[in-house]
């Protein structure tokens, strides 16, 4: 079902937990299958220099946030903000049709971190 590059990201996931008093955090899920995955940032000077997840769901929701997470890392906020779920499946070789969801909730805890982030920066 899922190809070796998946297995070995959820396998071995990077940037697991939380950041203490994030800069910005989105939490997002999926009623459908149950997948919630929460990403937090710290971010300095409008370059992301650290991400973490929490996800709960299967290995596909793991391994997309775990991909997530290293992409952005060292980007600037408007280019993670570019950071589509096509580009994450792309990263992990492939995904089966039925997880693609996973990775949209990838891009979607991004961006909801980043609004996290702009609004309170403009509070």
């Amino acid at each position: 079902m899922y190809n070796e590059k998946v297995m070995d990201v959820f396998r071995n996931p990077k940037n697991v937990g939380e950041i203490e008093n994030p800069d910005g955090i989105g939490t997002v899920g999926n009623e459908k299958c149950g997948d919630i995955m929460q990403i937090s940032l710290r971010i300095k000077d409008d370059i992301i220099t650290d991400a973490k997840f929490k996800t709960f769901g299967c290995a596909a929701a793991i391994a997309t946030s775990s991909t997530a997470t290293e992409m952005i890392k060292g980007m600037t906020v408007d280019d993670a903000l570019k950071v589509t779920n096509r580009k994450v499946v792309e990263t992990l070789g492939g995904l089966p049709a039925q997880k693609i969801h996973c990775s949209v909730l990838a891009e979607e805890a991004i961006k909801k971190a980043i609004e996290d982030y702009r609004s309170k920066k403009n509070a």
